[in-house]
């Protein structure tokens, strides 16, 4: 009896074995435990040494791969400033060739490193060729000159990042608690589930969240999906470029965490056909929105957005169209609506927002892969500066497109 065939037979019909039965190859973490992994990260040094290690952060020329290299510096280092622009082999990332391979590591923000207590830091940066363009999948430099334009409104966002925990054997790759070839029961018990026959790799999410704490990160909340393996948390809310700063560097230590439990992890839009997708949901508000009478500048908003669906759509996630089908929670990739509590719209506006009549709107459309300076600026720019500079951020990245294909 293949395992569809056995859920099926448990679900309609009943059966007497258990669950775990059933499903012998529900497999667990066995590794060290994330309550006591983060308090075993101390990175001492002989008394009257002091040295910090700084991991260099950034993203690579697909747009979807962080990359990281260590720097250890002989002193403490306490600020941003103190910490010196760098360079890495960008013919190694997608992002040159090698007769001109040099890229600039430029550091934008700092915040702890909870994988090296208590002395270490983590460096996100901007990446630039030698001539001072921005480098491939470097969106946050147009973004940030957006966010600065538009900073008077006081923009808020607030990400609900999914992802999907993978076990490798070998070439192949499986959501962790799956049947190796296999599926388990249909999706249904598993959302905001608990127990080890539902909730699977609960202890590397507890491992990233207090990472995420640790590191000072605004990490908001979290819960199991409905997708065997999937999970979301939330990161907010954050003014501005802060947003896609927090969120990037939140993705960085979650692929770390994973490897202390040797699992992978994928923020890819659809993972398993005919079952639900990962969302990059963003909720968004400005200052007029979050005040009383901040309703009418929500709707106003959402007709904004409205008219320039299409151009949200495409910088919205690789692949989002697989996942944007109007079924599982989605909208239609190609038609824009919304609604008050409405789950399948591709814009959102909560119950309590439409009794308060102010707060803010949850955007639905980001896949869980998105670019989250693309989508905070799109933001910005239609609802907040009328579309400038939208086309801008199309076109570049559109031109990103076109450089990615060529690799």
């Amino acid at each position: 009896m293949c395992i569809r065939d056995r859920w099926y037979q448990r679900r309609v019909h009943g059966d007497k074995h258990s669950f775990n039965q059933i499903y012998p190859n529900m497999n667990t973490i066995d590794k060290p435990s994330a309550w006591t992994f983060i308090d075993q990260q101390a990175y001492d040094f002989p008394d009257g040494l002091e040295y910090t290690p700084v991991e260099y952060i950034w993203i690579g020329g697909t747009g979807q791969d962080i990359r990281a290299k260590t720097r250890v510096y002989p002193r403490k280092i306490t600020s941003l400033q103190e910490i010196d622009e760098w360079n890495y082999d960008g013919s190694s990332t997608y992002q040159a060739t090698t007769e001109n391979s040099e890229i600039r590591l430029r550091p934008v923000k700092v915040v702890r490193d909870p994988f090296r207590r208590p002395h270490g830091l983590l460096a996100l940066c901007e990446t630039f060729y030698g001539d001072g363009s921005p480098a491939p999948a470097n969106f946050r430099n147009i973004a940030n000159k957006i966010m600065t334009k538009a900073a008077a409104h006081k923009p808020w966002f607030g990400f609900e990042q999914e992802y999907c925990i993978y076990v490798t054997k070998g070439t192949y790759k499986y959501p962790l608690g799956w049947p190796e070839g296999g599926f388990p029961m249909y999706q249904g018990p598993y959302y905001c589930s608990q127990g080890a026959s539902f909730a699977f790799g609960r202890e590397l999410v507890e491992l990233h969240q207090r990472a995420c704490q640790y590191a000072g990160i605004m990490y908001a909340g979290r819960n199991a999906e409905t997708l065997p393996s999937q999970w979301e948390y939330q990161i907010g809310p954050n003014e501005g470029i802060n947003s896609g700063d927090e969120l990037w560097l939140s993705r960085y230590i979650l692929l770390r965490a994973g490897e202390v439990f040797d699992l992978d992890v994928s923020f890819e839009p659809k993972p398993v056909k005919g079952w639900s997708g990962t969302g990059g949901h963003c909720n968004f508000s400005t200052e007029k929105m979050r005040v009383e009478g901040g309703f009418a500048e929500i709707e106003s908003a959402v007709q904004k957005l409205s008219a320039k669906h299409k151009e949200h759509i495409l910088i919205s996630g690789e692949g989002n169209d697989i996942r944007l089908t109007g079924k599982f929670e989605t909208s239609a990739y190609d038609k824009f609506t919304y609604g008050v509590g409405h789950r399948g719209a591709s814009v959102r506006i909560p119950n309590h927002v439409a009794e308060q009549k102010k707060g803010y709107l949850e955007d639905r459309r980001p896949a869980g892969n998105c670019d989250p300076y693309l989508v905070t600026a799109s933001l910005v720019s239609t609802v907040c500066l009328d579309g400038e500079h939208l086309q801008e951020l199309l076109d570049a990245y559109s031109a990103f497109q076109r450089r990615a294909r060529l690799h």
